[in-house]
């Protein structure tokens, strides 16, 4: 789907996929040393935070190998090949491993409207959360619920999203919900009238052992 899609992706994307910026600005105020984005498709986010977090170790992994290459040749254009790596797989599939040489857990980890596309949702964000440090930020910007939206546009962006097989996944928060107890949190953000989220999820710190 993706092979020529690729050619114009960023210059549609950019009058639809609201709230990408809002989530890489989350990112630069917590600065991470190490940032996964999952589903990175052309590399748009990760050559942004490229610039915003100058010292930050860079990862992106996609299923689509026309989306890599359109990321690998923007990211050697500017110069940041070397700053950025990139694996292909599947969401649910992964681990550290699939980088070389295979980085610890991450910093944070974050999903920019690639969510809604992952059949394996739930999945995809277990394997997320497996390689996000204590306390480390998994972020997901993502489709919502557009209720403060007229009916007839609901309607129809609901057609269209389902042409490009996206679904909306309200589910996802509700897990996110469920994991944000026992040190760990979430904040929650509406996008243009709940046109999109943005979730937060911070995992719990490491425990500290007792004194003595």
């Amino acid at each position: 789907m993706y092979r020529f899609a690729r050619l114009t992706y960023d210059v549609t994307r950019r009058f639809f996929l609201f709230g990408r910026d809002a989530l890489l600005r989350r990112l630069q105020k917590r600065a991470p040393a190490s940032v996964l984005e999952v589903g990175c498709g052309t590399g748009r986010n990760l050559i942004r935070l490229a610039r915003l977090l100058p010292d930050a170790r860079l990862y992106g992994l996609d299923l689509s190998a026309s989306m890599l290459d359109a990321a690998r040749a923007k990211l050697a254009a500017r110069g940041l090949q070397s700053r950025v790596q990139l694996a292909q797989a599947p969401a649910e599939q992964l681990a550290p491993a699939l980088f070389a040489p295979a980085p610890g857990p991450f910093d944070a980890v974050f999903f920019s409207y690639s969510l809604t596309m992952i059949p394996g949702w739930s999945a995809a964000l277990d394997a997320a959360l497996a390689v996000l440090a204590p306390g480390g930020s998994l972020l997901v910007v993502d489709f919502w619920d557009r209720q403060s939206w007229p009916r007839w546009f609901q309607r129809w962006m609901a057609r269209r999203l389902a042409r490009f097989g996206v679904e909306p996944r309200e589910e996802a928060l509700e897990k996110l919900r469920a994991l944000a107890v026992n040190g760990a949190k979430l904040e929650l953000e509406s996008v243009r009238g709940r046109y999109a989220f943005l979730a937060h999820f911070t995992s719990a710190p490491a425990s500290t052992p007792p004194a003595g």
